[in-house]
């Protein structure tokens, strides 16, 4: 498992990337890409760019640790 440079939420942009989301969660950035293509992660598409708001990503870590999601 990789550590995650980012000690609090506030220490994230507004929109984070498949990178940044690997890097938080502390996974490969293929399972960055993988769950952006999930089909409950709140991703937001910017021309062909996906990102997705902190707020949202914040709100989905908090469902899928109490068991919420898949």
């Amino acid at each position: 498992m990789k550590e995650s440079n980012h000690k609090s939420y506030d220490d994230l942009p507004l929109f984070l990337n498949a990178k940044m989301v690997a890097q938080v969660l502390g996974v490969s950035v293929s399972s960055g890409y993988e769950l952006m293509h999930g089909p409950d992660f709140p991703t937001l598409r910017v021309g062909s760019r996906m990102v997705v708001p902190k707020e949202q990503f914040i709100q989905w870590v908090i469902a899928h640790a109490k068991g919420g999601g898949s």
